[in-house]
């Protein structure tokens, strides 16, 4: 990372960190601004303490290959990424609105046509994520975000895992640890 005339970093010698947009487990993402593209961006950065260990540094290049393999409507696009010094960064697509969470909190319900709309969007990007061998894990409110525009997005393919032998074990293990996330009913 360099920092540019106004002291702002710049991470790879395009990306300039505006402001930090939220933290995560293992990263915190910045709102960015790409100085090739003259675009804003959504940096995620790797904790520190996670650069050095190897398990941390190939789950978030697993991310950051994952995601980038879909182009898809409903799911977050990535452009980039990278290691500068010691510093793991993903550069992808900003999404200026709320995650699903935030909304929930705020309004405590969706309408129906509401809550239709996102879910059907939610399917669309897991079916295709699917489809092209990629199983989310982590689908939450958290990473589900929502354009002012009403436009919904899937982000966070962290935990992310191609489809191969061991999908069955990886989907048990995924229902195990989401426990939280399932229907009463179940």
């Amino acid at each position: 990372m360099t920092v540019a005339d106004d002291d702002q970093p710049i991470v790879n010698g395009r990306y300039r960190v505006e402001r930090s947009v939220g933290r995560g487990g293992m990263a915190e993402v910045f709102l960015a601004h790409d100085t090739l593209l003259d675009r804003p961006i959504a940096l995620k950065v790797l904790f520190p303490e996670y650069a050095t260990d190897p398990a941390f540094v190939e789950r978030f290049r697993r991310e950051a290959q994952a995601a980038a393999g879909l182009q898809h409507p409903h799911i977050v696009a990535v452009y980039d990424w990278g290691k500068v010094n010691n510093t793991y960064f993903i550069a992808m697509e900003y999404v200026s609105g709320k995650t699903l969470a935030e909304i929930l909190k705020d309004r405590k319900q969706l309408t129906h046509t509401q809550a239709a709309d996102i879910a059907r969007d939610v399917a669309s990007a897991l079916a295709f994520a699917h489809d092209n061998g990629v199983v989310h894990r982590d689908i939450k409110p958290g990473n589900i975000l929502v354009r002012a525009d009403g436009v919904v997005k899937v982000a966070d393919f962290g935990i992310a895992r191609a489809l191969d032998s061991s999908t069955d074990e990886a989907l048990t293990s995924a229902s195990r640890t989401n426990m939280s996330m399932q229907s009463p009913n179940r």
